[in-house]
């Protein structure tokens, strides 16, 4: 079955088909690999995942749960110098928290270090690699490029049993790092540059957060995968479309050692998000230079970041089936990632009241020693999530931006001498304003109307519904408002992507929230009414110490 460019589409019972899909589907018709299928996902643990790891999980881990199979998680650990526990780690959680597991225990490639090194010397006495002792300048100069071809090795020729010796003296730690590599020997007139005898081992003594200092000879990206699937039984290797030029090499690697299985590499167009950047190192910058708050800055396109900000795992998810599979490169809008979002916490996030820019206002017909429990349902339209307390007193806060001394029809707020309803409590009127020295409102006098709890008053028309907190109960809250971090669309195309950084991506305010707010645990998401959605954070916010991060706008402010 050829394959499409198609992205995915969804059928009548809602599984998504693309030619992945359509791929694994002709394979299993055709009997191939036994009937099974068999998938992983083998990130790098030198950074925190990014939201197009997310694209790539959710395909792995999709596609086994659809088929009913196995998927493993294996950690590409070939290169020392930048791997760590907490990249492992923190890749642990996300995938779990995306809602996904892997079969078994997590794999590492360094598991079949002996493996590799064993097929290496396979490759050796079949005359099909060779260790080359030229300098790493020399071996970049003489590889040629697209329009010339390479040169050959003076070492290429070497016998096999002279390489092996040699070989074997790299990996007892008998040269210096860069000393020599072993390289496969394929053709220097490849068209495809990677084919012109590409490194397979390089020295380099480094410590290995598994294995130690066992090793000082460590086995390259190409050489590795491609064995790591076959050793563990992988039927489909999907990777992002810039390995395609790689599957050559995959292929070239299987077909000339004695391998347990015979997995096949399938590409797809990576995850590109406008005004973001997903380059680890760039990532990696960002955080070392201090620009953000580490890796999990709400900011970040991380999954950890995005877990923080108050993204959801089903968003995430939702988000990704939604920017489909194919195999055309494109850059997905931030505001279908928002959407999806949005569209899931207006469903799933309880109803709060928090004013974010408070003015004080005084009910002068109030009595002073009242107070009322009111009730507020913690949903519009979903009557089983519930109701919670609101306690109602004689001074309350309201937002500054509610409030004008005049305004024409179209506001819909309080205004001198205008009424206005309180969401689930009453109508209140706008009797006086009392100004600072800078002439800004800093308190409101006004009188309510008792007989409008529950229902509109007669003969005359509200102008809309605002929201309050009482200023006896309310709560301080600190409350981060996030933005895009970046205010062009591709920040990565630029010399300095420094000079893209949005100044206004974070503001802290100091909010009043209602009371039951200071009952919510760490992660637990709110709507605030005419506000947005909002996050507890989830390391620092406790009961006497609010901290709450703007998740998402109500609307897109940025297209209008």
């Amino acid at each position: 079955m050829s394959e499409t460019n198609s992205t995915e589409k969804t059928t009548e019972n809602s599984t998504p088909t693309n030619f992945i899909r359509n791929k694994i589907n002709q394979d299993l018709a055709d009997g191939k690999n036994d009937g099974r299928v068999h998938t992983r996902f083998p990130p790098e643990p030198n950074g925190y995942l990014h939201v197009g790891h997310a694209k790539s999980i959710c395909l792995n881990f999709g596609i086994a749960e659809d088929y009913q199979a196995p998927c493993n998680l294996r950690f590409d650990d070939t290169n020392p110098a930048k791997e760590s526990e907490e990249f492992a780690r923190s890749i642990e959680d996300d995938v779990r928290w995306l809602g996904f597991e892997w079969d078994g225990d997590v794999r590492h490639s360094s598991d079949y270090f002996d493996d590799l090194y064993g097929f290496a010397e396979d490759l050796i006495r079949k005359g099909l690699a060779y260790v080359d002792e030229q300098p790493a300048e020399d071996i970049a100069k003489n590889r040629g490029n697209f329009q010339t071809p390479g040169k050959n090795s003076p070492y290429r020729e070497r016998p096999a049993e002279e390489s092996l010796e040699q070989f074997r003296k790299m990996k007892a730690g008998e040269y210096a790092d860069g000393q020599m590599v072993l390289r496969a020997k394929i053709d220097m007139s490849h068209p495809n540059m990677l084919m012109r005898d590409p490194v397979l081992y390089r020295i380099r003594r480094l410590h290995h957060i598994r294995t130690g200092d066992k090793w000082c000879i460590y086995p390259m990206y190409d050489f590795t995968h491609c064995i790591s699937d076959a050793i563990e039984n992988i039927t489909h290797s999907l990777c992002t479309l810039e390995f395609e030029v790689n599957r050559p090499l995959y292929d070239w690697v299987l077909d000339h050692i004695d391998a347990p299985s015979r997995p096949q590499q399938i590409e797809f167009s990576r995850l590109n998000l406008a005004y973001t950047i997903t380059s680890k190192r760039k990532l990696t910058q960002l955080v070392d230079e201090g620009k953000v708050d580490g890796w999990d800055d709400p900011r970040m396109p991380t999954i950890a970041g995005m877990r923080r900000r108050g993204y959801t795992p089903q968003s995430i998810r939702n988000f990704c089936k939604a920017v489909g599979i194919s195999k055309v490169n494109s850059v997905s809008d931030m505001t279908l990632l928002e959407d999806a979002v949005r569209n899931d916490l207006n469903d799933t996030a309880e109803r709060r009241m928090a004013v974010l820019d408070p003015i004080k206002v005084i009910i002068t017909n109030y009595p002073e020693d009242k107070e009322e429990m009111l009730q507020g349902m913690n949903h519009p339209k979903i009557e089983e999530m519930g109701t919670r307390d609101l306690p109602f007193t004689r001074e309350l806060y309201i937002d500054r931006a509610d409030y004008r001394e005049s305004a024409n029809k179209k506001y819909k707020r309080l205004v001198k001498d205008g009424e206005v309803r309180l969401r689930n409590a009453y109508v209140i009127r706008a009797d006086e304003a009392i100004l600072d020295d800078n002439g800004e409102v800093k308190e409101l006098h006004c009188t309510y109307d008792p007989d409008t709890l529950g229902k509109n008053p007669e003969g005359r028309k509200v102008r809309g519904v605002i929201h309050w907190v009482s200023a006896k109960y309310a709560k301080e809250a600190t409350v981060r408002l996030y933005d895009r971090l970046f205010n062009v669309p591709n920040p990565g195309a630029m010399d300095d992507f420094n000079q893209a950084l949005n100044p206004d991506s974070l503001s802290v305010i100091k909010a009043m929230v209602e009371p039951s707010v200071a009952d919510a645990e760490p992660e637990t998401r709110f709507q605030f009414e005419r506000e947005g959605y909002f996050t507890t954070d989830r390391y620092e916010n406790s009961s006497d110490n609010l901290v709450l991060n703007r998740t998402v706008t109500l609307r897109d402010s940025w297209n209008g």
